[in-house]
């Protein structure tokens, strides 16, 4: 009874990381995956703060660049780098667009699929399937780093 119990608790956990990952991956991923129908175009930063980094924005198909669209700040994003980008809607606020977009909003999901993995190895003890969840998670955040 106790040993059903453990187990029950363990898949819980595994389930709660990936879930997590999927849930805070999602926030992003949305606007890169379900890009139709949304205003794509090209960011060029201007300056970078501490969090987010700022610059005009080329639409496609529009005259004119937009002042003062954000994006968040990262190792990937320098000043004066143009970037293609997605128009989350309603904000000023733009997400990368394209693998290298899709694979960084992914990036929660694979440290959850890294966590998950230790999860299911040590405390399930299906290796195999730890494996491949250690596999996919560090192949979606290599995929990431070398994208970006």
């Amino acid at each position: 009874m106790v040993e059903h119990g453990r187990r029950a608790a363990t898949v819980l956990v595994a389930v709660l990381l990936l879930a997590a990952g999927v849930w805070s991956s999602w926030g992003t991923a949305q606007h890169v995956v379900l890009s139709k129908g949304r205003e794509h175009g090209t960011l060029t930063v201007v300056r970078c703060g501490a969090e987010t980094c700022t610059g005009p924005f080329d639409p496609e198909g529009s005259p004119g660049a937009l002042d003062g669209m954000t994006i968040d700040r990262s190792v990937a994003v320098a000043r004066g780098d143009r970037l293609d980008v997605v128009v989350k809607p309603g904000t000023d606020e733009v997400v990368r667009a394209g693998w290298p977009g899709a694979l960084h909003a992914w990036v929660p999901l694979g440290g959850a699929l890294l966590l998950a993995a230790l999860v299911i190895g040590g405390g399930l003890r299906l290796t195999r399937v730890a494996w491949g969840a250690a596999a996919a998670g560090g192949a979606l955040l290599l995929g990431a780093f070398f994208a970006l």
